[in-house]
């Protein structure tokens, strides 16, 4: 089943996407909860009638009237998560970062998933990206995968952890390395260089949908993986390529760590870390690495960056530079 919320003359509104055209759930089942935030609260009471009705447009037995997808203002899939999380799975993108600044893999990567909490109130979908101009020293993408808790849970396993997720979308979490890099020197965050927009969407896929794609598990590790392809393209240039299933600590043992000793609650979106190549930080690196007149590339007012998972969707944002000289790095004490 794959899910969308889209803006119904300015009210949220829950929708399936079926072969191109969005049904909105209440006009296929008035019963039906009418926005993501109402499913993800009741998801195992009505989630068996959302696939049903699923099924039932697939199959034409529906008088509901589908809206073409395209030209849509489709919003976040989970517009309001509960919290975000990110995790730091992709054990090739953490060992190129590592040797780009000339220092050994750390140990500790093989050993336990970690994340970082993000601001789940920059949560945004499909659209203009609003930067300030301090974001624009090294703004950089993050082309990664995402998932939705959809019930409560606390000291979860990771060999039980999958029946957590209620689906799987892309997430990009955009990065301001100059911010960043400067507040992470004290050993803390990240947080301004993290907490101006992170990007989900455009649909959600309830794991169902994947099975044809599951593949073992890296060995030594627990949960479902799937070979899902990546790609980042900026401006029509393919700049990343990468695939879901190369992940080393999957989403069930990153969930296993996030609910040890401490509730997790449906609606919160917990990311996958960035794929191997899937940062301009990463290619610059290696780029220098191997060229000493490789030209660094960050993100710059106007750019159209796209992302595409396979059987998750395509994902296109545009930088937009918001109007202000307003500087953080200009409050800096210096002496």
């Amino acid at each position: 089943m794959k899910l969308v919320t889209y803006s119904d003359n300015g009210r949220e509104q829950l929708g399936f996407l079926v072969n191109g055209n969005i049904y909105a759930t209440t006009a296929a089942d008035s019963s039906l909860p009418a926005t993501m935030s109402e499913l993800l609260q009741n998801w195992e009471a009505r989630i068996d009638a959302m696939k049903a009705t699923a099924t039932a447009i697939a199959q034409g037995n529906t008088t509901a009237e589908g809206i073409p997808y395209t030209g849509m203002n489709v919003l976040a899939p989970v517009p309001r998560p509960t919290s975000c999380r990110d995790g730091y799975a992709f054990r090739q993108h953490v060992a190129a970062a590592r040797r780009n600044r000339k220092v050994d893999m750390i140990a500790e990567f093989d050993q336990y998933p970690i994340f970082y909490f993000t601001n789940h109130n920059a949560i945004q979908g499909p659209g203009d990206i609003l930067c300030m101009p301090d974001h624009f020293k090294k703004l950089d993408f993050e082309l990664e995968a995402a998932i939705v808790i959809c019930k409560k849970g606390r000291n979860i396993t990771a060999a039980e952890a999958d029946s957590y997720i209620g689906g799987y979308m892309i997430m990009n979490d955009m990065s301001a390395r100059t911010l960043q890099m400067e507040e992470m020197l004290l050993n803390l965050g990240p947080a301004k260089g993290k907490d101006f927009s992170t990007v989900i969407g455009p649909i959600l896929v309830t794991p169902d949908e994947l099975e044809p794609y599951k593949i073992p598990a890296k060995p030594g590790h627990t949960g479902n993986n799937y070979a899902l392809k990546m790609t980042c393209t900026v401006n029509g240039v393919q700049v990343s390529e990468g695939n879901v299933g190369d992940m080393d600590w999957t989403f069930a043992e990153i969930v296993e760590r996030c609910a040890y000793g401490v509730d997790i609650l449906p609606g919160d979106v917990i990311g996958s870390g960035t794929v191997g190549t899937g940062c301009f930080l990463e290619l610059n690196g290696t780029g220098k690495l191997t060229d000493p007149n490789y030209k660094e590339q960050w993100l710059q007012a106007g750019d159209v960056v796209e992302m595409d998972i396979a059987h998750l969707g395509h994902l296109s944002n545009t930088i937009v530079a918001d109007k202000t000289d307003l500087s953080i790095l200009g409050l800096k004490k210096m002496g």
